[in-house]
């Protein structure tokens, strides 16, 4: 049987558009702990790769969206831990769009690229986002915190040896957090890998959700402009990110359960949601109950704004 949060959305995103995000990989599986995550700290730090999805499961459940969905612009790999991990990621690609014809994304910390089986996985992807926060070892270590096996200069030996494989569009997002990756000179160095990559588009972004850090704060605009300016500077098409997307359009299913599948994987804003709730019909404090008790669902204060989540408890064994 499928898990209840295998497949969430649609939600809006800001490089995809409308987006069916597939959860393949359970909640804290990753090769990084990054210091941003908006899921919270990693709770099984790793880079080996087994199977973690069913294709059969995940083409099932991505079918039973869609038929409830008008439209979506990608189905996009975006789940509790870093995608690559899962070894049926090629197999669960093969089959959607094989069976169901759609488009799909996948978005990557890039950290096992230097596996050439993880490079096969996402080559038949349409689009695929890998992740560049530093062009250092110093600062990747600070920001995306990796597992003690993985170097820095083996993990851009994957992204560049994946960049002269791969024929779909690959595009690099880059995290700026104030203090830790914003300097004059990490800015440099970051451009410079980018630039090495050469990707489609570089989105440059900020935190907008609560993260896994309290202390983490978004770079000024100053940084932001700083590395877009660099990057223009060095020939690539840059894009900043600085805002987040627009609420997900109102979903045709239990709106309760909607929330907590897309929580689990996507921070929503308390406010949306309220006005979800009293926009279907429901009592908002009963609904915020059943997705407290039932569901496990927190909320978490960030910039002013206030977030539903859903972190299993496990993880607070690791604050």
């Amino acid at each position: 049987m499928a898990r209840e949060d295998l497949v969430f959305g649609p939600v809006y995103s800001r490089r995809l558009g409308l987006s069916l995000g597939v959860n393949n990989i359970p909640y804290k599986y990753c090769s990084y702990t990054c210091i941003y995550c908006q899921l919270g700290r990693t709770i099984k730090l790793t880079i080996d790769r087994k199977p973690f999805s069913d294709p059969g499961e995940v083409v099932a459940a991505v079918e039973a969206k869609l038929a409830e969905t008008d439209r979506v612009d990608y189905v996009s790999f975006v789940p509790d831990g870093e995608p690559t991990l899962d070894t049926m990621l090629g197999k669960d690609i093969e089959l959607l769009k094989s069976r169901l014809g759609v488009r799909v994304a996948v978005l990557s910390n890039a950290s096992l690229l230097w596996i050439r089986d993880a490079r096969e996985d996402l080559s038949i992807a349409d689009v695929v986002s890998v992740k560049v926060d530093a062009g250092d070892q110093e600062t990747w270590r600070r920001i995306d915190r990796p597992h003690p096996a993985l170097r820095f200069d083996k993990v851009v030996e994957g992204i560049l040896l994946f960049r002269d494989e791969y024929r779909g569009r690959l595009i690099t997002e880059t995290m700026l957090v104030r203090g830790v990756n914003d300097s004059p000179n990490v800015l440099e160095e970051t451009a410079r890998l980018i630039a090495e990559v050469r990707p489609a588009k570089a989105y440059i972004m900020v935190p907008v959700r609560p993260p896994a850090e309290p202390w983490v704060k978004p770079a000024s605009a100053v940084s932001l402009v700083a590395l877009y300016n660099i990057l223009r500077s060095r020939g690539v098409d840059a894009e900043i990110l600085g805002r987040p997307e627009p609420p997900p359009p109102p979903p045709s299913e239990d709106p309760v359960r909607f929330v907590a599948a897309t929580v689990a994987v996507h921070p929503l804003r308390k406010s949306y949601v309220a006005k979800l709730f009293e926009e279907k019909g429901l009592d908002v404090e009963e609904a915020f109950r059943v997705l407290r008790e039932e569901y496990g669902v927190e909320e978490a204060v960030f910039q002013g704004e206030v977030f539903l989540v859903r972190r299993p408890v496990r993880s607070r064994a690791n604050k």
